[in-house]
């Protein structure tokens, strides 16, 4: 059987720690302005390195080129996320009788989720949901260990693995609140893949009349369900952070145009006299206005960069593991 992958998402990735709170956990508005501080500090470290920076500003007319470029990225953004604001929207539109088809959808799946947690009503609030998932998956792999007594090796370790991943995450999805990333974080940390292969694995050794059976049926059954759960909750929040990018974007844009215009129209930048720390105020100003000039741009790389890494982790759905694992042939 393939080795046990790490349970959190942060253990399964080979980036740094700094690297992984800056895809995933940060603020992204702080991961924003970094981007605009490092294009500022970027272009004014470039001046400092350049022989006569600020006569090469003064000789044509680069930076008026630079910056009319830069007006028409700006407004081309805004429509690419018009288009990102149409997506979103389209996934809601529908005749009644699709919507029916979704309620229905729903409800049948809140069902079978209450059958397995033994209760009337399934929780209504997704982290509770999903904490309740978890928590049943635990329960069920301690009913496990109970039937078997004394478990093989590879038995054990499915069942300490769900049974420790399942405190944790349980515990993480205590105090989240969806709209945050806090909640989707928690359940990516949740390894239900890995431990839905190795207890079919389980189940496929033991004979019928093993008393093992039934309360391992119920553990699959439980992993079964979380995987549509978080994927459904997982689409949500994706839904919900396009959202925000569509109006963090035009919130920046107007002013980053406004910025942008009137240093084309009314300001010479080059020609900007003194010095500050030895560094020309046109060269400081330039550098400036370019960094405000591609804030929508980077608003929008910050929002991407955590989207497109989450779906890169998360591409299949059930038993399957994409991620580089020592493996072993299957018995």
């Amino acid at each position: 059987m393939p080795e046990e992958p790490a349970d959190t998402m942060r253990e399964r990735s080979a980036r740094s720690t700094l690297g992984a709170y800056v895809l995933f956990d940060a603020d992204r508005r702080l991961v924003a302005g970094g981007l605009l501080l490092c294009v500022f500090l970027g272009l004014v470290s470039l001046s400092v390195l350049v022989p006569d920076a600020t006569a090469a500003l003064e000789t044509g007319d680069p930076v008026e080129t630079g910056l009319q470029a830069l007006v028409g990225a700006t407004v081309t953004g805004v429509t690419l996320v018009l288009t990102l604001n149409q997506l979103v929207l389209s996934q809601e539109l529908g005749a009644v009788g699709d919507q029916r088809e979704r309620m229905d959808g729903a409800m049948s799946f809140r069902e079978d989720v209450a059958g397995v947690l033994g209760e009337a009503v399934s929780p209504a609030e997704p982290s509770a949901f999903l904490r309740a998932l978890v928590d049943r998956a635990g329960d069920r792999a301690g009913a496990v260990r109970e039937a078997v007594g004394t478990p093989d090796e590879d038995l054990r370790t499915l069942l300490d693995s769900t049974e420790e991943n399942a405190d944790r995450v349980s515990a993480g999805l205590a105090d989240a609140t969806f709209g945050e990333f806090d909640v989707l974080s928690a359940a990516l940390d949740f390894n239900y893949s890995w431990k839905l292969y190795a207890a079919r694995r389980a189940l496929a050794r033991l004979d019928g009349d093993d008393p093992a059976v039934d309360p391992l049926e119920g553990l699959i059954e439980a992993l079964e369900l979380f995987g549509p759960a978080r994927e459904h909750f997982k689409t949500l929040y994706f839904q919900a952070e396009l959202i925000a990018l569509s109006r963090a974007v035009l919130a920046v844009a107007l002013p980053s145009l406004v910025v942008n215009v009137a240093a084309l129209l009314f300001v010479d930048l080059p020609e900007l006299p003194g010095a500050v720390l030895g560094l020309p105020v046109g060269v400081l100003a330039v550098s400036a206005v370019v960094a405000v000039a591609v804030a929508p741009f980077v608003v929008l790389l910050s929002y991407v960069l955590r989207i497109a890494t989450v779906t890169g982790r998360t591409l299949s759905i059930g038993p399957f593991i994409l991620r580089e694992t020592d493996r072993s042939t299957d018995e």
